[in-house]
């Protein structure tokens, strides 16, 4: 498949794509049944939290502002909510953010959702934040991680909390086509200066729908580039870890548990997921 002509082009293209997955992930996501039930939690949050919690030097969300960076519909944002935290979403992806919209309006859950790519969400949103929160299957949608991470800084008040777990860049350079239980690495690993392209008519949490807007665009960003970009904006790391499952089946061997799809034997050969927090330092009085 050929490249695209240029980084905006690969972007429109990943945003067309998005926008036509929201239809099908209002289903997928069980969006009824989350506004039906007042203490329903995202299963992504629910684990988020759990890791997050040690790092917020005591606090509770509750009361707490928090950005949520490429939120899609909003259901892992709203769940934030829940939890006591005044939200912002912020996507690039118009047909998302309208449809968060409407779910919280109809769940009766305030929260401002806005349209942005993740370069301007600094102007967009105009504000800093107790926590920035990035969710899973993020990092590979963007092409500049240097442009990432001063945006994630800038957003951020000075004793500011940074979480993100998302798909390990291993994961991502494993042959997700074999079916003989196999795990050979095909793809980059490093970033190439290139976009990776894809085609794909179906979506993650549905395998049944047909996309007409099938070609994507990823970028792939190794653990060390991730990590060095937010040091070089000027954030500390306070957690690094590795985990032994993903929230979708990202290969055709996972097993589904109950905290996500894994490896059904020998997990230890492959780190399926990370998450880090980092922080920017409080300022001197």
């Amino acid at each position: 498949m050929d490249e695209p002509r240029s980084v905006d082009e690969a972007i429109e293209a990943n945003r067309a794509n998005w926008d036509e997955r929201v239809s099908s992930h209002l289903l997928a996501y069980d969006v009824e049944g989350f506004i039906a039930d007042s203490a329903r939690l995202s299963g992504t949050v629910r684990d988020d939290y759990a890791v997050m919690a040690p790092h917020l030097a005591g606090r509770s969300v509750a009361g707490l502002s928090l950005l949520h960076l490429q939120c899609h519909i909003g259901t892992d944002t709203l769940s934030w909510a829940r939890l006591g935290a005044t939200v912002t979403g912020i996507d690039f992806s118009p047909e998302a953010t309208a449809a968060a919209r409407q779910i919280a309006s109809r769940a009766g859950i305030t929260a401002r959702f806005i349209d942005s790519d993740v370069d301007s969400a600094a102007i967009a949103c105009n504000a800093q934040f107790d926590v920035v929160y990035t969710g899973n299957g993020a990092l590979m949608w963007l092409p500049d991680l240097a442009r990432w991470a001063g945006t994630v800084a800038a957003l951020l008040r000075p004793g500011g909390l940074f979480y993100i777990r998302d798909v390990h860049p291993v994961l991502q350079a494993v042959d997700d086509q074999r079916d003989d239980g196999a795990l050979v690495l095909t793809a980059p690993y490093f970033g190439t200066g290139h976009a990776q392209t894809y085609a794909d008519a179906t979506t993650y949490a549905d395998a049944e729908v047909r996309l007409t807007n099938v070609t994507t665009y990823e970028w792939p960003h190794p653990l060390s580039d991730i990590i060095q970009s937010l040091l070089n904006a000027g954030l500390r790391l306070t957690s690094f870890l590795e985990h032994q499952t993903v929230g979708w089946q990202a290969l055709p061997q996972l097993t589904r548990l109950s905290g996500g799809w894994a490896l059904p034997e020998q997990r230890e050969r492959l780190p399926l997921a990370y998450s880090l927090t980092a922080t920017r330092d409080a300022l001197e009085s």
